[in-house]
């Protein structure tokens, strides 16, 4: 990195892009119903995951859980990970529920 553009400020985000969307009105209760679970398991890592954020993961095919899991602490294994261990061989042609990650590999 340029030792001129270090200590150069980012630019500005506009409002828009900081506020949270609202969900697709495309989405049903089955939708709605996965992202709360998976919500929940994310709450479970409170506080152990910083820098990175709580994420929760839940895999549903055909109507049913198949796996689900959550990003425990830093360092470790991300939600999706744990949720496709867990689901094993039934992982296999499910929908991933869960919110996507703000993470950032910039100055890693």
């Amino acid at each position: 990195m340029n030792p001129l553009e270090r200590d150069r400020p980012a630019p500005a985000l506009p409002a828009t892009a900081m506020a949270a969307p609202a969900p697709p009105a495309a989405w049903t209760d089955e939708d709605r119903r996965w992202m709360r679970r998976a919500l929940v398991l994310a709450a479970r890592a409170r506080g152990r995951t910083s820098p990175n954020p709580v994420v929760g993961a839940v895999l549903v095919r055909e109507g049913r859980v198949v796996g689900e899991g959550y990003h425990r602490l830093a360092g470790g294994p991300h939600a999706e990970v744990e949720a496709l261990r867990r689901a094993g061989e039934r992982a296999r042609g499910p929908t991933v529920t869960g919110p996507l990650e703000p993470a950032s590999p910039f100055g890693q």
